[in-house]
């Protein structure tokens, strides 16, 4: 079966040489047989013969002039009153050629120049076999008639071939082209499927990393100015860091384990709205004064992934306060179901983001927070507040039953 495979494709690669080959072949068992007898008497024979079968080693290179050249030797015949010769045969191979490989134009044209070349050639060489011209054509009419069906069933069987192989050949095209197109889309979305898995890392990597570092670096601040005067307020203050950096642990593990695809890790339960109150406890121990505020009751339920999303905005505006509010700041977190959705507003009346030129990677947090909440057709708006302070406010709709 592979070297049958093998051959076909070699056959489907090498055309000219298949040409080339039948051509030789044709060329050797029907034309030198007649030019080793001398060329006296077979001269014309051969002429001819060698005249009909050498275009056919460009019959697909060139399909329209060799057809044209095997066409004119072929008229030349009949108005030269030349004798039909035994290569006369390759008149099917070219009309199939032309129908299989050919203009549309072409391959019309071929068969009724072939259709009517065989009606005229046997009026006209009839007596060659036993049909002569003249009156007596009316007396040998059933003869004529089963000569004139049989040639031309021919000459209609070898276009019909070679339209059919026309046609497999542009559907098997087609398919080619098809397969080509669906594994370049598909190619295009896997590309986009971690394009967005990237996006999808890296703003669960900010939002992890970036908070429990503000949380570690605040708390170490402390704990090295409370050490000198309140060593016991440096241990608890240690404490919080190192509890602080084993959550973070275990969110960076979590995180890991889906990009390993770790089923026991990716199915671990997510933060939602009700893990608010331990982050804000976490910003606490910071040293930020935080409320949290819940106003209303939701009217229907909302997915994990915004409760996630909520929960991520919380966090990095609770993350850009211990980093730009400055200290001796109050914040305020209000939750807020509405008709509509739930609005998320976290209010602080430090110094703000602006303040604070220095920092590196400003405005990642804030792309982060947009990018998921437009996951949910939701909006993010945070700039300074009126007075001072920062305000940042996501609103969040019910999803559409």
């Amino acid at each position: 079966m592979d070297i049958h495979l093998r051959l076909a494709r070699w056959v489907r690669s090498h055309p000219g040489t298949i040409d080339a080959g039948l051509a030789l072949a044709i060329f050797v068992g029907l034309v030198l047989p007649f030019a080793a007898g001398g060329v006296e008497g077979y001269g014309g024979i051969v002429v001819v013969s060698a005249a009909l079968v050498v275009p056919l080693a460009w019959r697909r290179a060139f399909v329209v002039p060799s057809a044209s050249v095997i066409a004119g030797v072929s008229v030349l015949q009949l108005v030269a009153g030349i004798e039909p010769v035994p290569a006369q045969f390759v008149i099917l191979i070219t009309l199939y050629t032309l129908a299989a490989h050919g203009p549309r134009w072409s391959s019309l044209a071929g068969l009724g120049v072939a259709v009517a070349g065989c009606a005229v050639g046997l009026v006209r060489f009839g007596d060659l076999l036993g049909v002569s011209g003249g009156s007596s054509v009316l007396t040998t009419v059933p003869l004529f008639l089963i000569l004139l069906f049989f040639v031309e069933s021919l000459v209609l069987l070898a276009w019909t071939t070679g339209d059919l192989a026309r046609s497999r050949r542009l559907t098997f095209r087609a398919l080619e082209d098809r397969t080509r197109r669906l594994e370049v889309e598909r190619q295009q979305e896997r590309d986009l499927a971690a394009a967005d898995e990237r996006t999808h890392i890296a703003r669960e990597m900010h939002d992890i990393v970036a908070h429990s570092l503000s949380v570690i670096i605040t708390q170490a601040d402390g704990a090295r100015y409370a050490s000198a005067h309140a060593p016991e307020l440096a241990v608890q203050t240690l404490g919080t860091i190192a509890d602080t950096g084993r959550g973070s642990l275990r969110e960076m593990r979590r995180l890991l384990g889906v990009l390993r695809g770790d089923e026991s890790a990716s199915t671990r339960p997510l933060p939602t709205l009700n893990d608010i109150d331990a982050l804000i406890q976490s910003v606490r121990r910071a040293g930020v004064r935080v409320s949290c505020r819940r106003i209303g009751t939701p009217r229907r339920e909302l997915p994990l992934g915004a409760e996630l999303t909520a929960y991520r905005v919380v966090q990095e505006a609770l993350t850009n306060v211990l980093k730009h509010a400055g200290a001796d700041t109050s914040t305020e977190v209000a939750l807020e179901y509405g008709p509509k959705g739930l609005t998320v507003t976290v209010d602080d009346d430090g110094r703000g983001a602006a303040a604070d030129p220095g920092t590196a990677g400003a405005g990642q947090g804030i792309t982060g927070m947009t990018e998921r909440v437009r996951l949910y057709d939701g909006t993010v708006v945070a700039a300074p507040r009126t007075g001072g302070g920062y305000r940042v406010e996501a609103f969040i709709p019910y999803t559409q039953s």
